[in-house]
């Protein structure tokens, strides 16, 4: 069985720029076509902009508020807020707040850099 604690997963940035804590993974896990992982942003953070040729992902605010853009359309989020994200488009999240803003990040296949394409630097 596999259980992984927030508190015990180590955090690593990742080529867009977040701080990810890797919760489930075919790197830890039985897991294998999708991953679970925790993002931070610290206020005023934001994620490099970029897009995934093949996964699609789905954010799930938990704490602080943002503005997501996606393909060019931009909207205020915020706890609570599920946001789909598919193969290909464009995106970026934004810390709006003066707390770290959290989110869960599936991603299905599962996280890898090598499917991390970034538009600026």
């Amino acid at each position: 069985m596999d259980v992984f604690n927030i508190t015990a997963v180590p955090a690593f940035t990742t080529k867009d720029g977040s701080e990810i804590r890797e919760l489930l993974a075919d790197r830890n896990s039985c897991i294998r076509n999708q991953s679970l992982a925790e993002a931070r942003l610290p206020p005023d953070g934001r994620t490099t902009r970029h897009y995934h040729p093949v996964t699609e992902e789905i954010y799930y605010l938990l704490e602080g508020t943002g503005l997501m853009e996606i393909a060019g359309e931009l909207r205020p989020v915020g706890p609570g807020d599920a946001i789909a994200i598919p193969p290909g488009a464009i995106h970026q999240i934004t810390n709006t707040g003066r707390e770290v803003l959290k989110f869960l990040c599936c991603c299905a296949p599962g996280y890898t850099d090598n499917d991390t394409v970034l538009c600026e630097h």
